[in-house]
């Protein structure tokens, strides 16, 4: 009796959640068709003035067909891009998707209002034949409005992202600490070995920068050459090697936690001393020299599924 009490809490707690997070998927939809039609009936383009109090009916309509049309995108993104809504997979995925759902909806809502424009408004206000002008036309409006209420929703839950971006920090701080714990036995397997791992990076001009991998800091790409951060004698030193960081890091794709945090710079997680978020970006903070170093957000992905993974 207790399980099958215990099987109902959980399905009821379940449901609930979905119920909510599809609520508010209708109410942020709808609020954002609202204002759309809200710059609709300000402006009135499209002949809509000469339609006196019936405009107001057709912008109703209007409206209707908005929340649908963006209940389709939602339907898109989930099922054919495969971006499910989801606040778990961090302030990167959040941005990336609604970028997605303004790629994808602005055009919709465009090719909708074109449609009602051709078949229902071009009786009695001319030049609202379907044509790519009126396309375009549409496109612009539309356009300026899903950017304006990209920027409320921004604004309005930015609170919320900032607690995501947190939680996302702490959770890489507390697998940082998982691989410190992880490398205190292998540094002393590594200092009685006789031979520790080392590796050597090759140059375009045949110069060559030895370093043991455990030992790493960082690398920088510094135009045609990088620059290799490493430990020496409880020093940071730094060596100059004629290439790219790209070649350099196909070099090293045999170490998984060095890994490209940006477009400039390559690190070696084992000498990550936390992450941090400054000035709204997130930065690594390196151990022995406190040289922060950026994440950039293409790579932000990446850094977080290597750190998971060590």
């Amino acid at each position: 009796m207790t399980n099958i009490l215990a099987v109902n809490m959980i399905c009821t707690t379940f449901v609930g959640h979905m119920n909510k997070g599809k609520k508010e998927i209708i109410s942020v939809r709808a609020i954002s068709s609202a204002f759309t039609v809200l710059t609709l009936a300000i402006f009135k383009p499209f002949g809509l003035g000469a339609w006196r109090w019936q405009a107001y009916v057709h912008l109703l309509v209007l409206l209707v067909l908005g929340v649908t049309v963006c209940m389709v995108t939602e339907g898109i993104l989930k099922y054919i891009v495969r971006k499910p809504r989801s606040s778990e997979r961090g302030v990167t995925y959040i941005i990336k998707r609604n970028l997605w759902f303004q790629i994808i909806n602005t055009p919709l809502i465009s090719l909708m209002i074109c449609l009602y424009r051709h078949y229902v408004l071009s009786n009695r206000a001319a030049g609202n034949q379907l044509s790519w002008g009126n396309f375009f036309e549409t496109l612009i409006i539309i356009g300026f409005a899903s950017f304006a209420i990209g920027l409320y929703w921004r604004f309005k839950f930015r609170s919320k992202y900032l607690a995501a971006e947190l939680e996302e920090i702490r959770m890489m701080n507390e697998e940082l600490q998982k691989i410190k714990e992880r490398k205190a036995p292998a540094d002393q397997q590594s200092t009685a070995a006789d031979s520790p791992s080392t590796f050597t990076l090759t140059g375009t001009t045949n110069d060559t920068v030895t370093f043991r991998t455990s030992d790493l800091l960082y690398i920088e790409a510094v135009g045609n050459y990088v620059k290799v951060y490493q430990l020496r004698d409880n020093q940071v030193r730094s060596d100059m090697l004629r290439a790219t960081s790209k070649q350099v890091e196909c070099d090293l794709q045999a170490c998984p936690r060095i890994v490209r945090c940006h477009r400039a710079f390559l690190v070696n997680l084992e000498q990550v001393e936390q992450v941090v978020s400054r000035s709204g970006s997130m930065q690594l903070v390196m151990k022995h020299c406190n040289e922060s170093i950026p994440v950039s957000r293409s790579n932000m992905a990446q850094v977080k599924d290597a750190i998971a993974l060590s």
